[in-house]
């Protein structure tokens, strides 16, 4: 039996590896024990190695809008083809810290990278490949980024206000037209985003 792709995605300061946590307790509870989590785009050895220059910026240099692009797709699919997928037809269900709508909210929103650019890169590298379930925590980016402020920040969290407006934006762009996805509300407190996640991903449940 195959498993199930289940991904979280939001900006910084949604809450999303918190949510990863709560997703697992709860298929747990429902008798899914057969899961592992990953996370975009440190989950294995040379994605955690490629992300680490750019995050650090080890060689102190500017790093073009192409070059982080390409750095995550090709974190993701070193992540797809060597964990997520070997997992999935084992039946094993995952949970991702994020997948491929980050990198049009990010890049194409964010950074201004044409679509039409990403949408061939995207085809080329994962095809047609996507998740079951996408839990998206909407959260305003004045609320995500004085979550953070206090924990030491790396160069993406560093951005502007207006960068994560762009973003956030784009994120709602892509929800609004894609059906397997769902929308919290991660404004409100942990407890009311947990149990919306709960009450949301039950649902799903139900007619998986």
């Amino acid at each position: 039996m195959y498993g199930k792709f289940i991904v979280i995605e939001g900006i910084e300061g949604s809450g999303k590896t918190t949510a990863v946590k709560v997703v697992m307790k709860i298929l747990r509870s429902h008798n899914i024990c057969n899961i592992i989590s990953t996370r975009e785009p440190e989950s294995t050895p040379l994605s955690k190695k490629l992300y680490m220059y750019i995050k650090n910026k080890i060689y102190k240099e500017s790093i073009n809008k192409y070059t982080e692009l390409l750095i995550f797709y090709i974190s993701r699919i070193q992540l797809l083809e060597n964990v997520i997928k070997p997992a999935l037809s084992k039946g094993i269900w995952v949970v991702s810290d994020r997948h491929d709508f980050s990198s049009e909210a990010y890049q194409c929103g964010g950074r201004k990278i044409n679509k039409k650019f990403l949408n061939a890169l995207r085809y080329e590298i994962i095809g047609n490949f996507k998740p079951n379930l996408i839990l998206y925590l909407d959260v305003f980016p004045s609320v995500g980024l004085s979550r953070i402020k206090y924990r030491k920040l790396d160069y993406i969290e560093k951005e502007p206000l207006s960068f994560f407006k762009r973003v956030r934006k784009k994120y709602k762009k892509i929800v609004k037209n894609n059906k397997n996805t769902f929308t919290v509300n991660a404004n409100e407190t942990l407890e009311k985003v947990h149990f919306s996640i709960k009450k949301k991903l039950i649902n799903w449940l139900k007619n998986v």
